[in-house]
């Protein structure tokens, strides 16, 4: 056996040697307390000591399992796993006067030396394990806190006693190797881990190399059947994957089964990790007949994943499912996966102190691959921004490393808010690839390879037309999705949208959405409780992201709203079949949009593909099928046109679908995906070439039959091994010299022949190529289905159309609901109509309510009355039946008539904002004047109880000027919410436009009656009739809300006492204001005299009360 480099002695300064040599060095060193002998051995060793350690060391792991549990059978994995394990030494050549085994004049064979070692040292070995003595005469030791100091940093995983004693056994052996003479230390060229002073392995090595690539994604790297987790990555994959995490070699590690990937993949990027796909890119065979094969596996990073990039068949939801995975845990649906990319324009000194500035937003579903941008000038608040971020929902947002410090405020205030701690993934970029010089450039890159023609260069010049901060932030989302692969879907500007076309859409901002709890309700962000909860009956993921953006952005043009009301109307009322028909096959398709977006990125398994274009095939056959049906039957033109084009659109699907192996899709098999070869050469040429050695090595079993004189031998293969001649043992005498034996049984042997041998190692080199190729071919036909993508997914937003508005229908038919009439002008009359959510909640028990806002009558209604008497439900229940309407859906009301709506606009509810530093009244009037200055005489203004956070006097003050700026100057239609009875006064100065109104309620007045002799009070007790009714309410009957929750009853009477107090001060004041006022029209001395006894009188009244 050729010598080996002593792991301590011969790297001195390398640091400690492993645990398993360190036991058996105090056996094998030049000194010590064994006693010599005469033997062979001992006399080498005295002759050269490198050479006796270097035997041991060879010795040392065959011992070590023994020697592990004899010791301590508790400590095997420990001692097995625990430190730094050195790389197998690379053999070296003997030289003249080396430290070899031979020795000088000793004839002696090598093996015989080698047992007598063995012998002898087994003996010693078996000595201390049953003494477990240490030597008599020790070896010096450094001081206990020099032994200590390179103990590394103790982790859970360590064992702190086996660490000490290794390294107080190094330093032993340190000492030893000053002993050494004339052998000059070789420098070690591999890099060393500084910790631990040992060298990296190979796979640590190119770990390293990529995590230096990568420092902010957590690496999944591809070893085998598993994945591994390396150092930093591998404590927090234990930590949030619930796996065990140990110290192997240089770096702790954790592991997780292949086929488990997508599951814990998920689970990382919902934490808000991006996390890194690292795959081996050569196979075993092909490696062999390579220039590495000595080396380690090449790998390289194949994907990378954040919670808007979750595409791929590494994390499919489509394919792979099982009923032992959680679906719910690990696939929350994320029906808009928005990542969000935000630059701001540089401002002028002006604008900087103000807060206001000029913001570019570019939105991209990678999922779906749509996209959209937008521009706009945005005030301190950052109330258009938030708008934008609510509407989006963005599960990512991509931003530069400074902005503005209001725009951080908000940054920071829509990060925090989150459900089931599922918060918005925050991703900064260097802010110069936000600055427009290196935006400019990295836009021309990017689309100058299609300004080939004149329609690219329009889409150039397209581009090029958008406002700064959105090419600046088109730029930034091109950089980042390269990272990702993902970049392609920005390549067709004519697809990008532009998120708020104040022509096409009503104005609904961030607080509207949140106020009116369209998306999600306010008390648990959940969408249960919310208008989307109403509508949403849709039946596939597709149609109810469409509705999502229905139910954001109701419709402006009368056309397009009658367009869906005929069909929605159609649907409820028609009796034809294929209406059913249609809802039958919408309910079985899977998310064919981001199937299709998962194809277009070339990331998609055969399984997906598959699946996704049969499920389009059997669409294109069974839509075919109800043309005849729907010519005659559909009178919608909506519908009839979307029904009757979804087949041709689909079309180019057939194709695909009849050049496709259904089994082999389905396992996955790209080998044998393709029925007709004719269209790809390359692995026509590989299929020929193996079926050419697989039928020479047919042909050589004739060889093998006449030499084994065996003419029914047959090839036999057992676990994966093919073309095995199996032999009974018996007869084993016929087998040639040169047949290599495989495997054996009691009863049989199996071998292959040279020939075999030789071709099967090509047959496996060819097979391993054939994958390769297919994998590529496999690449180019997607690229060449993806021709058809833009066509395909206008079929899939037609099937979501009809999907909504099959919905639409469904919430039709749930009793009571209406058509609204859509109109030119500005008017909302609404005959008994019911709050949408309440009354699905409710039932028959919400009061219904009617509304009659009209430009040539009442446009403006101020609302006052008790506490919870329903007035914050009343103006919310008109705001929601408006959007309804304008959505292209039924309504709860009787009968509902609206003049189109330019924008809904609400101040309402009592909270402060800590993020923003503001206090309560200070939200009230930021929220108002972006009212004042956004509002039009189109819009719906809502105001609730607007001045209350300060005092009275300034709140009325504010109330009245505020309200009387919407009726002279804005003429919107408007809601007015309040407790103060000065504001009632308006209606007396515009008799045509304002009304007021109360929600009705009943005093109890014998409950009130005090006892005779006492002076307490007790509380009225109200009864609420939940019904708008003309006229003011005097009193709010705040102390019955108090009754109501349980307020103490001490305090209520003593509350009622200083109520009636304070209003008999009041009221006497407001008397002697009138009679004053009276006083100064007398003109004679009767009626002076008249007035004073009036007076007097008076007084004497309010005195006594």
């Amino acid at each position: 056996m050729p010598r080996r480099k002593l792991a301590s002695g011969r790297t001195g300064a390398s640091g400690p040697a492993p645990a398993k040599q360190a036991v058996l060095s105090r056996f094998f060193r030049s000194q010590g307390s064994l006693k010599s002998t005469s033997s062979p051995a001992v006399a080498a060793e005295k002759a050269d000591p490198d050479a006796a350690a270097t035997s041991a060391s060879n010795f040392s792991s065959h011992l070590l399992p023994q020697l592990a549990t004899e010791i301590d059978r508790s400590k095997k994995t420990a001692l097995e796993n625990d430190g730094p394990v050195k790389k197998k030494p690379k053999k070296v050549p003997e030289k003249e006067g080396g430290s070899g085994l031979v020795m000088s004049g000793n004839s002696e064979p090598k093996k015989c030396l080698r047992t007598r070692i063995v012998l002898k040292s087994l003996e010693k070995l078996k000595e201390f394990c049953c003494d477990s003595a240490l030597p008599q005469n020790p070896i010096p030791t450094k001081p206990l806190q020099e032994r200590f100091a390179v103990l590394p940093k103790c982790t859970d995983f360590d064992d702190i006693t086996l660490l000490r004693a290794k390294n107080a056994v190094s330093s032993e052996d340190s000492k030893t190797q000053v002993h050494l003479k004339g052998k000059p230390l070789p420098s070690d060229p591999k890099p060393s881990n500084k910790r631990s002073k040992s060298t990296y392995t190979p796979l640590e090595l190119q770990y390293m190399e990529m995590k230096q690539q990568h420092k902010d994604a957590i690496l999944c790297v591809e070893c085998g059947y598993k994945y591994r987790f390396f150092g930093d990555d591998a404590e927090i994959a234990a930590r949030e994957l619930n796996i065990y995490c140990h110290l192997d070699h240089n770096f702790m590690t954790a592991s997780i089964p292949a086929h488990r990937l997508f599951v814990h993949v998920r689970r990382l990027v919902a934490k808000g990790y991006k996390v890194g796909v690292v795959k081996q890119t050569e196979t075993a065979a092909l490696k062999a007949i390579g220039d590495n094969k000595s080396s380690v596996f090449s790998r390289k990073l194949t994907a990378l994943y954040t919670k808007s990039t979750l595409i791929g068949e590494d994390v499919n939801p489509l394919m792979k499912l099982d009923d032992a995975i959680n679906v719910d845990e690990i696939m929350t649906d994320n029906s808009t996966n928005y990542l969000l990319c935000i630059c701001e324009n540089k401002e002028t000194i002006k604008d900087k102190k103000k807060g206001n500035i000029f913001i570019g937003i570019v939105g991209v579903q990678p999922a779906t691959g749509e996209v959209v941008f937008d521009s706009f000038h945005d005030s301190a608040s950052r109330s258009e921004l938030e708008t934008r971020i609510l509407c989006l929902q963005p599960v990512e947002l991509l931003l530069p490393s400074d902005l503005s410090a209001q725009t951080e405020a908000l940054i920071l205030r829509v990060t925090a808010v989150s459900a089931q701690d599922d918060r918005i993934r925050v991703e900064r970029m260097d802010n110069v690839y936000f600055e427009y010089s290196h935006a400019f450039q990295e836009i021309t890159d990017f689309y100058a390879k299609d300004v080939v023609d004149i329609k690219g260069s329009q889409n150039f010049s397209g581009i090029m037309n958008l406002e700064k901060p959105v090419i600046c932030s088109l730029a930034a989302m091109i950089r980042y999705l390269k990272e990702f692969n993902l970049e392609k879907m920005l390549s067709k500007p004519k697809n990008f949208k532009q998120l708020s076309s104040e022509m096409e859409f009503m104005t609904i901002n961030g607080t509207t959405l949140r106020n009116l709890e369209i998306l999600q309700n306010q008390t648990d962000k959940k969408t249960h409780g919310s208008l989307f909860w109403v509508l949403d009956h849709t039946k596939t993921s597709f149609g109810r992201r469409k509705l999502k953006k229905w139910v954001t952005q109701p419709l402006l043009k009368l056309r397009e709203i009658n367009a869906r009301l005929d069909a929605v109307s159609e649907v409820l009322h028609s009796e034809s079949s294929v209406f059913g028909q249609i809802e039958n096959l919408l309910r079985k398709l899977p998310d064919i949009e981001r199937g299709l977006c998962s194809i277009y990125h070339k990331k998609c398994s055969t399984q997906e593909f598959f699946l996704i274009i049969k499920t389009l095939y059997h669409l294109k056959l069974e839509f075919q099928a109800l043309i005849p049906a729907a010519n005659s039957q559909i009178q919608s033109n909506l519908l009839q046109t979307f029904i009757l084009e979804i087949p041709e659109l689909l079309s180019p699907v057939e194709h695909y679908v009849k050049i496709l192996n259904e089994h082999a899709a389905k396992i996955g098999d790209k080998t044998e995906l393709f029925k007709d070869l004719s269209d790809f050469p390359i692995i026509k040429k590989r299929k020929d070439e193996i079926q050419e050695v697989t039928n020479k090595i047919q042909i050589h079993l004739q060889e093998i039959r006449k030499i084994l004189k065996n003419p029914s031998a047959q090839y036999v293969t057992v676990s994966g091994q093919e073309f095995m001649i199996e032999i009974k043992n018996s007869a084993l005498s016929c087998i040639p010299t040169d047949w290599v034996k495989v495997g054996s049984t009691k009863a049989v042997s199996r071998f292959h022949s040279p020939f075999i041998v030789e071709n099967y190692r090509h047959l496996n080199q060819l097979r391993e190529q054939l994958i390769l190729d297919c994998s590529s071919e496999w690449l180019d036909f997607l690229e060449n289905f993806n021709e058809h993508y833009y066509s395909l997914c206008k079929a899939v937003h037609h099937l979501a159309t009809v999907d909504c508005i099959f919905s639409l229908a469904k919430v039709a038919k749930q009793g009571d609901y209406c058509r609204p009439t859509l109109q030119e002008g500005r008017k909302i009359i609404i005959k008994n109509g019911r709050h949408p959510v309440i009354d699905l909640l409710l039932g028959e028990q919400y009061v219904p309510n009617s509304t009659h806002l009209s430009e040539d009558s009442e446009r403006v209604m101020i609302i006052t009355g008790p506490n919870m008497g329903g007035k914050s439900s009343y103006i919310k229940q008109v705001a929601l039946i408006t959007v309804m309407a304008q959505i292209g859906s039924y309504v709860p009301a009787e009968e509902v008539t609206i003049g189109i709506v330019d924008g809904i606009f609400t101040r309402m509810g009592a909270a402060d904002n800590i993020y923003k530093g503001r206090s309560t009244f200070m939200e009230e009037l930021t929220d108002t004047a972006e009212i004042i200055r956004k509002a039009t005489s189109q819009s719906l203004v809502i105001l609730d109880e607007l001045g209350r956070g300060t005092s009275t006097h300034d709140g009325i003050a504010i109330a009245y000027a505020t309200l009387e700026h919407f009726i002279r100057d804005v003429k919107s239609l408007t809601l007015f919410v309040t407790h103060y009875p000065p504001v009632c006064e308006l209606e007396k100065n515009y008799l045509q436009q304002v009304g007021n109104y109360h929600m009705g309620f009943l005093v109890h007045e014998d409950e009130t009656k005090q006892e005779s002799g006492k002076e307490e009070q007790i509380p009225d007790f109200v009864t609420f009739l939940y019904q708008i009714t003309r006229g003011i309410a005097a009193r709010s009957y705040g102390l019955n809300v108090a009754k109501l929750a349980d307020v103490p009853g001490e305090i209520l009477k003593t509350a009622a006492h200083k109520s009636k107090d304070l209003e008999g001060l009041v009221n006497m004041k407001r008397n002697r204001i009138k009679y004053f006022a009276k006083l100064w029209t007398i003109n004679d001395v009767e009626d002076l005299k008249k007035w004073t006894d009036e007076f007097a009188i008076e007084e004497i009244t309010d005195f006594s009360s």
